[in-house]
């Protein structure tokens, strides 16, 4: 296995994770929260696939799938466009809400695409350039691609947490 398969299996972990959390879930679902501070599978799902989309696209120098496919128009969000998630209080949590699932899927989809071209033709040593110099060491690609997978899957996790705990209500 070379360092592209396994950064795009890695990257298709969780993509994988996601679909199984939102399958099936209504809107409302989507936009619970165990208390009034935490964080809905929406926002989650959401947040993980705009860090993935931000940083991939701004490490390989791409517009982001956000602006480029029409995603931040799809979601009409009472959010800036650049918004990713960072920084966000309760209130701008609750103000990600999605018509459906499909939505969040679907645009975690085309990011995971855009994802997946430009991995496929990464060499090793691309892993050690640098794409962040406001770090003190600076981040290299390796490192960023590890910090995005590594933050994505802990949010797919929280996730399933959350739909876990919702079904645990329902009975």
């Amino acid at each position: 296995m070379d360092v592209a398969d396994l950064l795009i299996d890695e990257f298709g972990r969780v993509r994988e994770v996601v679909h199984r959390v939102v399958e099936g879930l209504t809107p409302d679902e989507l936009s619970s929260r165990v208390d009034e501070d935490a964080n809905s599978i929406a926002w989650l799902v959401w947040h993980l696939t705009r860090v993935q989309d931000d940083h991939v696209a701004d490490a390989f120098g791409v517009e982001q799938v956000w602006t480029a496919q029409g995603w931040a128009e799809r979601f009409a969000l009472p959010l800036p466009t650049a918004a990713t998630g960072y920084g966000h209080r309760s209130a701008d949590v609750a103000a990600v809400t999605v018509s459906s699932g499909e939505l969040l899927t679907g645009y975690l989809d085309a990011v995971h695409a855009q994802t997946v071209a430009l991995l496929a033709e990464l060499e090793p040593a691309d892993l050690d350039r640098i794409v962040d110099e406001s770090w003190d060491p600076p981040v290299s690609l390796g490192v960023r691609l590890v910090s995005v997978t590594a933050d994505d899957l802990q949010h797919a996790g929280q996730a399933a947490f959350v739909r876990g705990m919702l079904s645990r209500r329902e009975h």
